[in-house]
Order: C-alpha cells, then structure tokens, then sequence
C-alpha cells in the first residue's frame, strides 16, 4: 500500500501536484478493533491526520482500503455507511457484500465468492466427484460462501455427506469433532470454504492422528499461502487462486530498508529482530546480540523478500490506484492535453463515491474497474499443490477461470495435476459406483439422491447408458441379450426340416406313403385274389390312394410357413381325410348290404352297385371341398408372427383366419369317422366271410381316439408343438388304417398264400 501511495504521489500524470497521505492500522482479524478504527476515522478526529500548511484538508477521509476479512467489513460499512466513505478491500470476498441495498458504498479488487462457489462446483462436476465433504469457517464469509456452492452443487447434481462449521476461536471439542467427521466419512472429496486461520488450526488437528488419504479442495483465502504447504498430507490439493501478478520495482522497494526506516516501525523492528536474531539498540545491560549495522536483507530469503506469489498484494495496489483514480476524476480537468489539479478543491467523500463507480483504468497490463454490484470481472488461477523433484511441496498453476467467457468455455485446464498421495489417476469420490448399462438407478431411502443401487433391468427392458434412471422395453420383434444392454432381434421359430423333430416326422410321413404305395403295389399284383376280390378291390384302391395323400399332406406342415402353404395344408389335409372316410364308409356299407343281400329275397346290392359306391365317395368328398372353398375364400389361413406365446422368440405359423372353418373341416370328418365307426359296429357280428367290417370297427377306434385326444393337446401345445400335434394326429390315424385294415390281408397274401382261397374265406372256423 505504501509503495503504490509512493508511485502515486511521484506521478505526473496521476493526480500531479497532489499529495496522498494515510494510516495504516491492523485490526488483528478482530471486529472490536475494526470496529473501534473506524469510529475513529469517521469521526475525523484521529490525531495522526498531518495538520500542515501542506495538507488540503487535515483529517478527513477520502476512502478506506479493507478490511481483509469480510465480518468486520460488514462491521465496518454499518458505520461509514450513512456517511458516504467509499470502503474498497482486497480481500473481503463474502457474496453477501454484492448487495448494493445495505451495502452501496462498497467495493473490491477481488472477485465475489459467488464466483467461486460457481467454480467450484463446476471443478468437482468436472472430475466426476458426486460424493463430497464440505467444510467452511463459521463467518460470513464461510457460511455465505459455502451456502453458494452448495446451491451451485445441488444445480450439477452433487451431494455432499456432510457440512461442518467451525471457528478457530471455538473450543478444541468443536475442532476435534469436525476432524473425526473427515476421518470417518467415506467421501474422498473435502470442499474446504475456510479462513487461512481456520483451516490452519483444522490441519494442526488433522495431523495429529493418521486418516485416510483425502482430496482437499480450498479457496483463495488458503489454497494460495506458502505457509500452508507444510502440512505435506495435504499435497495434491487443488483450489482457485487469485491471479499471481508482477508490480514492478515492488521488491527493491521492499529491501530498501535503512535503519532508520526499521527502528521507525515497529512492524519493521519486529521483523529484523527475528530475522537477523539480533537487537536493535541496547535495550539491557545483559543484551549480547545487538545488531551491527552489517545485516544484508538480500540474503535471506522469506515471505517479506518474496515477490514471485504476488496475489493479494496485487489486490491492494489496485484498491489504492482505483480510488487515486477516483479522487483525479473529482479533482483534476484535463484542457489541451494538460492535466491541472487544484489542490485547495474541496471535494467530498460521496464525490469519490460516485467516481469509483466509473473507474475504469489499467495498471501495468491489469484492468481495473466495477459493475454494478461494485465487483471486478470474475478471474481465476487453478492451483494444484505439486511435490517437486526435491520433495518440498510448490504450488503450480494448472489452468485458469473467467467468468466473462460464454457458458461451458469458463474453465481451461493446461497442465497435468498431481493429486493426493501424489497419483496420477483421478480419484474416485462418490456414494455409489456407477451402474453399467443393463441396470437403472433405484435411489436409496433416506439418502441423497447420488446414493443409489443398481438393479437389473426387468424381462424384456435394456438400458444401454450408464447411471440410467430407467429401463426402458424393446419393440415387439426384438429382445435384450443376456446383459439387458441391447436390443437384439427375436430368433424366429418354426418347424423346421433341419431340426431333429422335424426331420423326425417327415421320415415317418415318407414312410408311411411308401408303405401305401408298397401296399396298393402287393393288392395290385394280387388284385385277381379271392382275399382282394372279397375286400371290395375299386374302394380299397381309392383307400390306399387318400391315405398316400393323407401321408404326404403332413409335410405340407413343415417348414417356414407362407401365404400358399397355409392355405395349402388345412385344406388338402381336410379333402384327403374325408376322402379316406368316403371310401373306409363305402366299404362298410358294402359290408352291410352284402350281408342282406344274402337274405332270401333280397336284392339290395343293385342299389348300391360300383357306380353308387363311387358316387357316395365323390359326394362326401365333394361337401368338405365346398367347406373348404368357402373357408379360403371368406377367410383363409395366412402365415403370422406369434409374439405373445414366448416372450424372448417368434413363433412363425399359420394363423386359421377363420376358427369356424377350421373346426367345420375337423368337424366334418369326425361326424363322417363316427358315422363309419356306428356301422362298422353294427356289422362286427356278420359272418367271419365279411370279417373286414371288424378291421373297420378297430380301425375307426384309433382314429376316434386319435382325433379326440388332438382336441386338448393342440389347445394347449405352444409354438411349433402345435404343429407337430397335428402332424402326429394326421400320421397316427393314417397309420392306424393301414395298419388294421391292410396289414392282415397283406399277412396272409405274402405269409400265408394257402389261405388266399375260397375255401378258407368261406371257412367259418378259420379266418
């Protein structure tokens, strides 16, 4: 402060021919004493105000720089407030002070901590950090601080474990507490808003006893003090700084010390004394160290002679040059590029006030000015506490932050960070770990929102971010895979002939058409034997002929369905069944009207002759075509994707179209087996000549049983199985007459020739 007053009354362009004077007083960070200064200078009283010819106006107070702190600032503008008097600190940073309402004649050089608050949540959010501690000093300028950052925090989705208060003025119980809570608290992460005293009687607490390893995140009121770095713990400590600057000619000002200088402060005596571990002057008979005159204060090296950290100090050569500033505006005229200043102008102190708010000025490369709110334009150094080569620890600037640049361009980090323990690697702070895709966030109860666990999403649902809130489900014709992370499309399924069940069942429907072929191939070769000849030869081809149809028709079932396969199966499978029952009915007609045509009298086979046999086939046959017509016609059978039966596949099958149809076709041929199986019944008595009526009885017997237990089991059989229910049916009752009805014949024309003659069939006892 005193060398820029210096600079100021040496300058011919600032405020020429006008001399600055002041007091400078250390309120010791205590409000009585801040308080107690300010009545005094207030009142104009204070006796230290030179009162010569030279001096304009003898105690009177143009503006005051300070206080530090920004409590007793507030102290102070309660009291110079009514008056007028400009306040301009260097480092009362409380957002608080931005209030133009209560606080209209303040302003600073510093940035406010609404500001800061607002980097550093941005710095957390940048690093991933969701789970923090929170710390502040139990004043206005860490309770207003760090009720900014919290609000900033909660904004970025932040949440804090816990948030202590604490003064250094506070009993050791209160500090203990607060340094238990850091010790046991899970979060990594401490968000220090703390005074430099503060925190450095916390940090004395702290190391006293051993603590996990913890990422300090600080303020511009310690993160920047080189006093701090000996608590080595705390290396890798990240935190905005106030920019470091360059005055120059500050430090050959500062080692311009005579010896007079020194004996006529005793700020400046008390620090040569301890510095050079001498006297000055002989305070006692009994003093051996007195210093000599022969001390050099460019050989030592401490915080006084150090000028390669100048931030604050940058802070209060601004507040002095802006209220210079200040005071030319209200004093001096510029006429043809003169500057004149009247030193026997008598100007006011809201004069000044009112200058300050336009100030606007550059001192060695820095800009200086206000907004309305009587705050600078917002900037900041990124500092990160890194260990050097030699093992002391130095702060490094690491990247900047200004608040004037767009939205999301504000931070720029340009260096690599070390971080505690001195790591490379980013560390982790948060409540829970985050949940990889496949799962969603279920928020804890009773905790904050950051603490959550991670559930598996639900059947059918995938997320495929991580942390996602919600699972959300996959379209009809697609699945999650087995990490619910993604869509995958349903597999589809069908009969196929290249599964084992498929390749099954067309084996057996082959078969069994050439068993019918091979069998019309023996009753061929023997069709002039009494045993065919008896059997109704005409009727019994026709038979072999539907049921090869009937064989071949169930592998119509297999395979991808299609528009003309749907179609194609239902039907022929309808019109060669009844066919089948055309002609096993005809045979037993045949049976029956023989047998009355034995009878004395009776010459009913006339009525029912060869070509009434024929037409009897053609016209049941005939019906179920039309049924059949009309079911394709109004509604037929389509190929469809059933996606209700599984949840994770495709069933690919026919859709009926119209159930009346289907269960019409299914009808008809269960009324024409039944009425086959009542005569066949009704004609199992009839001489053992005209047997084949019992083989027809056996034979309706199975089909009957076939086609009744097909009824509930294709119901309820899923997917392809339905299918191959109904392909079983068709080859079960196909099999099951050939098997009764052809089978004994062909045993006895290919085993037993003997008895494929007249004799034996007319045998009663033997056939």
């Amino acid at each position: 402060m005193i060398f820029a007053i210096e600079e100021i009354n040496n300058s011919t362009e600032l405020l020429p021919g006008i001399k600055l004077g002041y007091q400078i007083y250390d309120s010791c960070a205590s409000v009585p004493v801040a308080v107690h200064v300010t009545f005094q200078l207030s009142s104009g009283l204070d006796p230290v105000f030179y009162t010569g010819d030279n001096c304009s106006q003898s105690g009177t107070v143009m503006a005051i720089v300070g206080e530090s702190g920004s409590t007793p600032s507030i102290s102070m503008l309660r009291i110079i407030g009514p008056f007028n008097v400009p306040q301009v600190s260097h480092f009362a940073t409380c957002a608080c002070l931005s209030d133009k309402q209560q606080y209209p004649s303040f302003f600073r050089t510093i940035p406010s901590d609404q500001f800061q608050a607002d980097a550093l949540a941005k710095l957390v959010k940048h690093f991933g950090w969701t789970w923090i501690g929170a710390i502040r000093s139990d004043s206005d300028y860490g309770n207003n601080g760090m009720a900014s950052f919290l609000d900033a925090a909660h904004k970025e989705g932040i949440c804090v474990e816990y948030s202590e208060s604490f003064y250094r003025t506070h009993p050791r119980s209160r500090i203990q507490r607060v340094a238990d809570i850091i010790r046991r608290s899970t979060a990594v992460v401490v968000v220090a808003f703390t005074a430099l005293g503060d925190m450095r009687i916390l940090l004395e607490e702290l190391s006293l006893k051993p603590f996990p390893p913890r990422q300090w995140i600080g303020t511009e009121a310690w993160v920047t003090d080189p006093d701090m770095l000996r608590f080595s713990f705390c290396a890798g400590a990240i935190g905005f700084g106030i920019e470091k600057s360059v005055i120059p000619g500050l430090r050959d000002f500062l080692l311009d010390l005579s010896p007079s200088k020194v004996a006529a402060s005793p700020v400046l005596t008390e620090f040569w004394e301890d510095e050079f571990n001498c006297r000055l002057g002989q305070r006692s008979a009994t003093e051996i160290n007195v210093c000599d005159g022969t001390e050099d204060i460019e050989t030592i090296q401490s915080l006084y002679t150090d000028t390669s950290q100048l931030r604050i100090t940058n802070m209060v050569y601004k507040a002095v040059y802006a209220i210079a500033h200040a005071i030319h505006n209200a004093m001096c005229q510029e006429t043809h590029s003169i500057t004149q200043c009247d030193k026997f102008t008598s100007i006011k102190a809201k004069q000044v006030l009112t200058q300050l708010k336009k100030v606007k000025f550059s001192q060695n490369g820095y800009d200086v000015s206000f907004d309305a709110n009587g705050d600078p334009v917002a900037t900041y150094e990124l500092i990160n506490w890194q260990q050097s080569e030699s093992g002391s620890i130095e702060l490094v600037t690491v990247g900047h932050y200004d608040a004037s640049l767009p939205v999301g361009q504000e931070f720029h980090i340009n260096r690599n960070l070390t971080w505690m323990e001195g790591g490379t690697q980013v560390p982790l702070s948060v409540c829970s770990d985050s949940c990889p895709a496949g799962t969603r966030k279920v928020l804890q109860k009773g905790k904050p929102i950051c603490c959550y666990d991670c559930i598996l999403c639900p059947e059918g649902e995938i997320s495929n971010a991580t942390d996602s809130p919600e699972c959300f489900p996959c379209s009809k014709e697609f699945w999650p895979n087995a990490k619910r992370e993604t869509c995958l499309p349903k597999p589809v399924e069908f009969l196929s002939f290249n599964e084992g069940l498929g390749i099954i069942l067309a084996a057996f429907s082959v078969g069994g058409a050439c068993l019918t072929i091979i069998t019309a191939a023996v009753f061929h070769r023997h069709r002039t034997s009494p045993i065919v000849r008896a059997n109704n030869s005409e009727l019994s081809f026709l038979l072999l002929f539907s049921l090869t149809l009937c064989f071949l028709c169930s592998l119509t079932f297999i395979g991808a369905p299609s528009e003309w396969s749907c179609m194609l199966r239902h039907t022929a499978f309808g019109i060669t069944f009844v066919l089948c029952m055309s002609c096993v009915l005809g045979k037993t007609i045949v049976v029956l009207m023989a047998f009355k045509a034995t009878l004395p009298g009776r010459n009913v086979m006339k009525w029912f002759g060869p070509p009434q046999q024929r037409m009897t086939v053609v016209s049941f046959t005939f019906i179920q075509v039309i049924i059949c017509t009309l079911w394709l016609v109004l509604s037929p059978p389509f190929p469809m994707k059933n996606l209700t039966t599984y949840k994770e596949r495709i069933i690919l099958e026919c859709a009926l179209g119209s159930a009346i149809g289907f269960w019409a076709v299914l009808g008809y041929i269960g009324l024409l087996a039944v009425f086959c199986f009542v005569l066949a019944v009704l004609a199992r008595k009839l001489p053992d000549n005209f047997n084949e009526a019992k083989l027809i009885t056996f034979s309706m017997l199975i089909f009957c049983a076939v086609w009744v237990t097909f009824i509930p089991a294709y119901v309820s059989s899923p997917g392809k199985f339905t299918v191959a229910v109904e392909i079983f049916a068709i080859l079960a009752s196909s099999f099951g007459l050939i098997l009764c009805i052809f089978a004994p014949k062909c045993f006895i024309i290919l085993f037993k020739p003997k008895k494929n003659n007249k004799k034996h069939l007319m045998n009663k006892s033997q056939f």
